[in-house]
């Protein structure tokens, strides 16, 4: 039976928790967490102590204007206070991290507090939720890989600590798709679906974007970084609507491979006459399935892209990590100097954080596994006012800039 007492000394708890953060008061904050957790969430708004500590920093125009909005005496006590609520909310925030608050945790606006520093220009407390995020999904992965050794039962003991710590880190960090479909679509439902084929846009069973025609631009630009010349090895993996396909094979390659998974559209590649066109070698299948015959057989190639859909982050992590230092040509490349690997960048990009934080991963990731990365921003439109999104179930895009990577053997 329920205590209506303890659930009472919870919520009272919860709230006294919620004010020491937003007050940035840390010595009150420090002890209320020795008995509590850094996750608490207010029932009405969903604010965490993150939230909180964050929210407490915007900016009150009230203060600084009169009932007419003229300016109300001198702005350099309202700047100043400005800048020790943020100092403050510094303290704050690194104290409440200490104590495994989660980076990505959502209110009832669906932000989380990232998203909360983005929007009220908080650059500085804005980074933090970036690192926090970026060090979250690290330890992250690092559990998934001593989950896969766990086989050794004389290193169980040993590392039952660490793996608790990066537990209590990494607990509540959702798994970022990378994809461009809902992030809880698997890749086996996904090939076993029904697609359509728009005139601008592919979409899956479920109303999902598989890919839109509002991504040429981008896929233009990454073709002319890849494959600048004619006369180049191509791999693709990943067709869709065949839109970086059709731009390489303008470019007349030696030789260009396509791996492509779903029925339906290698189906509909071949009704376009993919598999007649000059130099170009169709594979049939899961890039999984594929790969590892053409690293076997010493394929090599000048230019790599990669754009699969319904795939979690650790599946491109092994595309590059285990076969793309196999697959591209340390000697080859338009210039000489190397073969360069690219991909569509659409990682988390439903929210800026989120986008920000794998941007810094995968850059981490490619240069341990031995890749320098070149990034180019491009922008990209409002898909709201064109009317990109009419009749998908999901915004798999709401950014303004795109981060394209382009990237080559260091050295």
């Amino acid at each position: 039976m329920d205590d209506p007492a303890f659930d009472t000394q919870t919520d009272l708890q919860t709230q006294s928790i919620l004010l020491a953060a937003a007050n940035h008061d840390n010595a009150s904050l420090r002890n209320l967490l020795r008995n509590s957790s850094a996750n608490v969430q207010d029932s009405e708004t969903g604010f965490t102590p993150l939230h909180a500590a964050i929210a407490a920093c915007e900016p009150d125009e009230d203060h600084a204007k009169d009932v007419n909005g003229h300016v109300n005496g001198d702005t350099n006590d309202v700047a100043e206070g400005q800048k020790q609520e943020i100092e403050g909310a510094v303290k704050t925030m690194k104290l409440l991290f200490e104590n495994g608050a989660i980076w990505n945790d959502l209110d009832v606006k669906g932000e989380t507090p990232g998203c909360i520093a983005h929007r009220l220009g908080l650059k500085e407390l804005y980074e933090l939720c970036v690192d926090a995020g970026v060090r979250a999904e690290m330890l992250l992965s690092r559990l998934e890989q001593y989950q896969l050794l766990g086989d050794n039962e004389e290193d169980e003991d040993e590392e039952e600590d660490e793996e608790d710590e990066v537990e209590d880190v990494a607990e509540g960090v959702e798994t970022i798709d990378i994809s461009h479909g809902d992030e809880s679509t698997e890749n086996p439902n996904y090939l076993a679906s029904n697609l359509t084929f728009d005139r601008d846009r592919l979409l899956d069973g479920s109303a999902n974007g598989v890919m839109m025609e509002w991504e040429t631009t981008l896929m233009q630009r990454s073709a002319e970084l890849l494959a600048p010349t004619e006369g180049l090895r191509v791999l693709n993996v990943g067709h869709g609507m065949g839109i970086i396909d059709g731009i390489f094979h303008e470019k007349k390659p030696k030789a260009h491979h396509i791996i492509e998974a779903h029925p339906d559209v290698i189906k509909r590649m071949k009704e376009q006459g993919w598999d007649k066109k000059p130099g170009v070698f169709i594979h049939e299948g899961r890039w999984q399935d594929i790969v590892p015959g053409l690293v076997e057989k010493g394929e090599l190639f000048d230019a790599i892209y990669f754009d699969t859909f319904a795939e979690e982050y650790k599946a491109l992590r092994e595309f590059f990590t285990e076969y793309v230092i196999g697959l591209l040509d340390p000697a080859g490349g338009a210039d000489g100097n190397g073969g360069k690997f690219g991909l569509f960048n659409g990682m988390g990009a439903d929210r800026q954080v989120v986008y920000d934080v794998y941007n810094k991963i995968v850059e981490f990731d490619l240069f341990e596994a031995g890749f320098d990365t070149e990034w180019e921003t491009i922008p990209v439109p409002n898909l709201d006012e064109h009317g990109e999104w009419e009749g998908v179930r999901r915004k798999y895009w709401v950014l303004a800039e795109y981060k394209l990577p382009t990237c080559s053997f260091i050295g």
